[in-house]
């Protein structure tokens, strides 16, 4: 990869018409993308639907080796395993963590039969020090084919997602606006 190439700001912007989708614009890719089912907040809760505002740092990639070839990227790859899930229970000591399954609090199964999941990155929304409802497992993620709204993470296509990562690496950040 050649240093001049590598992304350090992708911006993400809501559509005036429809703010359950928008535009990623990161260098020269012009990116359509799905956003939360209430739009953009800048102050996220749990369960409200809405993507968070803001400056987030792209930290790691999940994929399911099982589906899809290990994405091309700078940044930390793991692959997924059938246990994997996210606690996204507000009350609970791993709140916006990764979990094993099963596992008794309230979680996100990571591994999906409809593929958004096959490719995942880990954004750094509420994750140094959670707070409770806040929001949790806020992803970057494979977009549903209608490119339907997500519950408050940002999906774009497979193609889309490979040359985004392809041009990632640490200290990439995505700026919600």
């Amino acid at each position: 990869m050649i240093g001049d190439s590598r992304l350090t700001r992708i911006v993400v912007a809501p559509h005036a018409a429809d703010k359950k989708r928008g535009l990623i614009v990161a260098g020269s890719l012009w990116i359509p993308c799905a956003l939360g089912r209430s739009g953009v907040v800048r102050h996220k809760r749990e369960g409200d639907g809405a993507t968070p505002a803001g400056r987030l740092g792209l930290l790691a990639v999940l994929y399911r080796a099982d589906r899809v070839r290990r994405p091309t990227t700078a940044l930390p790859v793991i692959p997924l395993a059938p246990d994997a899930g996210w606690c996204d229970d507000p009350g609970d000591r791993h709140y916006n963590r990764p979990v094993r399954l099963p596992y008794a609090a309230g979680h996100e199964r990571l591994w999906r039969s409809d593929r958004l999941y096959d490719v995942v990155v880990v954004l750094d929304h509420n994750l140094e020090r959670p707070q409770p409802g806040a929001g949790s497992a806020i992803f970057l993620h494979i977009a549903a084919p209608d490119f339907a709204p997500t519950e408050g993470c940002i999906a774009v296509s497979t193609t889309s997602m490979r040359r985004l990562l392809a041009r990632a690496g640490p200290g990439t950040w995505l700026e919600v606006r």
